[in-house]
């Protein structure tokens, strides 16, 4: 297991916390920054000095943490608890905990309505993300129906899946895997992946065919494209998706 040490250097003025890393699988030091920090990565036969190998990529260090220190700001902050508000198909739905035998989304009035035995089985918080995934799949599944018998094609299966970089995939045997927090965004950018993935059922690769069969059953995807790329970080339900 490797074993983690925490360090602050000064790096053009800046202080960095950034954390050592000596690692058996590492062939040779390096540098990793993402959404968690900064950690220089250190085989565990070498001597090498962290601080001097920080500062000799000091400006790259800076740009990089400055991006993901931008991306965390933008992340909202969540409140797991009856009355706050979250994000279905583009709109606020409010938690409402209440005695009925399955949580439900009502869209008549915006409200997630949480069945209160499962809320005191495990939490709001899992109650709610069991209530996504489960709509996830039944918007999932009518949607890429639609669009498979739109294109003429078959898939075989829809995995829900919460990968913190990937909306969805297509597999070489007809496996559609989509993020169920595309519940969170409006209905056309769900849609947009849902047309995406299903025409690799066609187009494997990301070929002119591939771009034109997209933009017959969904005109705008470049706005949705963009959509999704500027607005990621509203879609992000609890610090696990980082």
């Amino acid at each position: 297991m490797a074993k983690v040490q925490r360090r602050d250097v000064d790096l053009l003025g800046t202080t960095v916390a950034y954390e050592v890393t000596h690692s058996p699988d590492a062939s040779e030091p390096r540098i990793d920054v993402d959404i968690h920090g900064v950690t220089v990565v250190i085989p565990e036969s070498e001597t090498a000095q962290p601080a001097e190998l920080l500062k000799e990529n000091a400006a790259w260090v800076l740009e990089k943490k400055r991006e993901y220190d931008a991306y965390r700001a933008q992340v909202p902050e969540r409140d797991y608890e009856e009355g706050a508000l979250w994000p279905y198909l583009g709109e606020e739905y409010e938690v409402v905990v209440e005695r009925c035998p399955t949580s439900t989304a009502d869209e008549s009035t915006n409200t997630f309505r949480l069945a209160k035995h499962h809320v005191e089985e495990t939490s709001v918080k899992r109650a709610l993300e069991t209530l996504y995934r489960r709509k996830a799949r039944e918007t999932f599944e009518e949607r890429a129906d639609t669009y498979a018998v739109a294109m003429g094609v078959e898939y075989d299966q829809i995995e829900i899946r919460n990968q913190r970089t990937k909306w969805g995939s297509c597999s070489t045997s007809g496996t559609l895997g989509l993020n169920w927090r595309l519940m969170m965004a409006p209905m056309e950018i769900l849609d947009y992946i849902v047309v995406h993935e299903v025409a690799h059922l066609r187009e494997s690769n990301h070929t002119d065919a591939f771009w034109s069969l997209v933009a017959e059953h969904d005109p705008d995807y470049e706005a949705h494209a963009e959509w999704l790329e500027t607005n990621s970080t509203q879609l992000i339900f609890s610090e696990a998706d980082l």
